[in-house]
């Protein structure tokens, strides 16, 4: 895979989204509006 710089510019709103939470059930972003969020990111062991 390459090594991509692409990204938002910093103060860009986030584009709405869907993840698993660590309780299984699915979270998306639109529903969080207003308050404050913290994404962690990591790559995994793959």
């Amino acid at each position: 895979m390459p090594n991509s710089k692409k990204g938002l510019a910093a103060g860009t709103p986030a584009p709405d989204f869907t993840l698993p939470a660590s309780d299984g059930l699915s979270v998306r972003l639109s529903t969080l509006r207003g308050q404050w969020v913290v994404l962690f990111f990591f790559r995994g062991t793959q």
